[in-house]
């Protein structure tokens, strides 16, 4: 069998380039269990973090020493620990012990090899305040974390020669030169269900079964991608890309219950229910791979989506553990949905669905950040067809905006007629009659570009624009002001559902186009410390175009729009040559829930969603000889790259299942059907490929 996970190493990103880094999590796909040695937090950049201070048990710990004076801490180095998808090993060199862990789906399995001539400790504590026990043999721990009752129940492969209590933790002595495993089931119920899962999944397994078992899940859920070609590297890239999308949502159902911090109420149901989610980064590109690869889980996860609307009462935007969370801009749940619903998967409630999404767009503040009813700022939208933005320097007045994210105004207008598009497909495939004032809205766009200035830009409730404003540099920290963390330069292409739209306000597809030559040389108008500075997500920059930043994926792809695909095809090969690498550098920006990793694993297989909703990808340039997606039901969709390299990233010739294709588009049918595109690749750009 072919191990995929073996090209899987969690460190790449676990150093951030300006914001949040990557976790080496050891878990399975979409699982309870993500574990990790515990760091000193206040670390952000994991890689370097010097020392670990224990392993996770839900919310409580494990650590090992040895000694006479035990610390439970120990400094350790990369160069002694081995870090795979499905298990990890590091030597904990102040005590020399050698600590191994794995998982099963809500369990923990670890083992302690500790050295002869002095005695072994173990101590099992808690994070904060909670209830901590040892009897019949069974280590419980129980806490509540923002309501939420984070358990485990654990078993020791040795009996404990002493065993004192110390504070909210157990300190525990065995004989020198003790293997110790540990195996602790986790639970978002009680002890009593953390200990029932315990025993569920790892009574029959032993340490290394269970790591061989956790390997071979990780083999057959990266599997469904098989490349084939490319060097090491780029297959090192591709499957950690493809692990990352592989982790949330999280499924924290136990055996037909679970704990919903959506209504604090632990319910009876036999459908899988998913929590954490990032839905403004993930319906880009994490949300359709999955829904490519898993389209069950994927309704199991919308079905989710629902019960939480059900259970507090909105859909929410970024659903937690904890409950609802009010972050970002825009429903993008909508998308989601939607964009599984054209693409002809059903499996979940529509009608409900649609509700869902109407109170959304209707009785839900679109202020960034913020949770409630709407007010003057949604008011202005219904009445005028754009959010307002304050003139410079008055205070803001409506309660509910978020003191440092501001208004993000522009942002909001494109992202909510974005989110109205996407209503009004499927309201129009309901049946709907109200679809049409929401396809009516979602041209709103319109509204905030500036014809005199070619840039999307802010206005005030007046209808007048915001005088002097600068499309790089106005909107103070992260452009909130009038932007979500990027500037105009981005946002003026952020309209996905109407490209065609955007390019005749620009003058017509080649304005469009010059506007994307300039944006990937156009520099920052300041020093470029003081631009990142001002932009700390706009990482990964070519000219004014960031990889690093979710609303930016979709932008290379422009040029297929504007008949000049081969700009498309050049762009893609210089970006995931330049921002992505297989080091603990090698993830541009904030990695987001799986979001920047699935526009890896999209342009590396040589297509991407640039407008989920549509049953549409546009074309790339794929970076293997070829790619085979093996589906749900048997069937295969293969990409083959003749005379594929490095210098050859120009597609020549395009055949689709033996007959010739000249389209920059590939439909979801396509893929769905079984088909095989064929690209014959070249070192000079065929500019009349797919020109129309």
């Amino acid at each position: 069998m072919i191990h995929y996970s073996d090209w899987v190493d969690p460190y790449i990103g676990s150093i951030g380039h300006l914001l949040k880094a990557t976790q080496p999590l050891v878990h399975l796909p979409h699982c309870m269990a993500q574990i990790r040695p515990i760091l000193d937090e206040a670390i952000g950049d994991h890689y370097l973090a010097p020392v670990i201070y224990g392993f996770p048990m839900n919310r409580g710990s494990v650590m090992p020493d040895v000694g006479d004076e035990p610390r439970f801490a120990s400094s350790y180095d990369h160069d002694f620990e081995d870090v795979r998808c499905y298990r990890g090993e590091v030597l904990l060199e102040d005590s020399g012990i050698r600590a191994e862990y794995t998982v099963t789906e809500r369990c923990a399995l670890y083992r302690f090899t500790c050295p002869a001539g002095s005695a072994a400790w173990l101590r099992v504590s808690l994070h904060g305040e909670g209830r901590l026990s040892f009897e019949n043999g069974v280590i419980k721990g129980e806490e509540t974390v923002m309501e939420v009752p984070c358990s485990f129940a654990a078993i020791l492969s040795l009996s404990p020669d002493t065993c004192v209590r110390d504070g909210n933790a157990l300190v525990m002595s065995f004989s020198p030169g003790s293997v110790i495993e540990v195996k602790a089931g986790f639970s978002y119920i009680d002890a009593d269900q953390a200990e029932d899962n315990l025993h569920r999944e790892t009574d029959a397994l032993t340490f290394d079964q269970a790591a061989r078992r956790a390997r071979d899940i990780w083999d057959r859920a990266l599997g469904r991608i098989e490349v084939k070609g490319g060097t090491d590297r780029e297959k090192r890239i591709f499957y950690t890309s493809l692990y990352r999308v592989f982790q949330r949502m999280i499924n924290i159902s136990e055996y037909g219950r679970y704990y919903s911090g959506f209504d604090k109420k632990v319910h009876a149901d036999e459908r899988d229910f998913y929590v954490n989610d990032g839905v403004w980064d993930t319906y880009r590109g994490a949300h359709p791979l999955q829904l490519m690869l898993e389209p069950d889980r994927q309704m199991d996860i919308i079905s989710s989506y629902l019960r939480m609307y059900g259970q507090c009462g909105h859909m929410p935007t970024f659903p937690h553990l904890m409950g609802s969370r009010a972050v970002m801009v825009g429903k993008h749940s909508t998308a989601m949905i939607v964009d599984a619903y054209m693409k002809g998967y059903r499996g979940f409630d529509e009608n409900l669905a649609w509700e869902a999404m109407v109170d959304n767009e209707e009785n839900v503040t679109k202020l960034p950040w913020a949770a409630g009813p709407v007010n003057e700022f949604d008011e202005c939208y219904f009445k005028n067809g754009f959010f307002p933005a304050l003139p410079e320097g008055e205070t803001e007045r409506i309660a509910q905006a978020h003191p440092f994210e501001r208004r993000q105004c522009v942002t909001v207008t494109l992202e909510t007629c974005y989110d109205e598009w996407c209503l009004a497909q499927f309201g129009r495939a309901l049946g709907k009659p109200e679809a049409e004032k929401y396809a009516h809205r979602a041209l709103n766009y319109r509204n905030v570009f500036n014809k005199e200035t070619g840039f999307m830009s802010p206005r005030l409730v007046s209808g007048d624009w915001v005088p002097g404003f600068d499309p790089k540099l106005s909107g103070g920290q992260g452009g909130r002001a009038y932007f979500a963390e990027c500037n105009s330069w981005t946002y003026t292409l952020h309209v996905q559902h109407d490209i065609d739209g955007l390019a005749g306000l620009m003058g017509g597809r080649k304005s469009l186009e010059a506007y994307l030559d300039r944006m990937f040389v156009e520099q920052y108008g300041t020093s470029k410390y003081a631009f990142l500075g001002q932009f700390p997500d706009s990482t990964g920059l070519i000219g004014q175009f960031c990889m690093g930043n979710e609303p930016s994926f979709h932008i290379p792809y422009l040029y297929n729009h504007t008949g000049q695909p081969w700009k498309t095809q050049r762009r893609l090969r210089e970006i995931m040559n330049t921002w992505f690498d297989d080091t603990p550098l090698g993830i541009c920006g904030d990695e987001d829930g799986g979001a920047m990793c699935a526009w890896y694993v999209f342009a590396a297989m040589g297509f991407y969603p640039v407008c989920p909703g549509k049953p549409l990808y546009d074309i790339g340039s794929p970076i293997f000889d070829e790619t085979l997606i093996h589906l749900p039901g048997g069937k295969t969709f293969a990409i083959r790259a003749e005379n594929n390299s490095h210098r050859a990233k120009y597609i020549q010739s395009a055949e689709m299942n033996g007959k010739p294709y000249d389209s920059a588009f590939l439909s979801h049918e396509d893929i769905l059907s079984g088909s095989t595109l064929t690209l014959r690749m070249g070192e000079r750009p065929n500019k009349s490929w797919a020109a129309d």
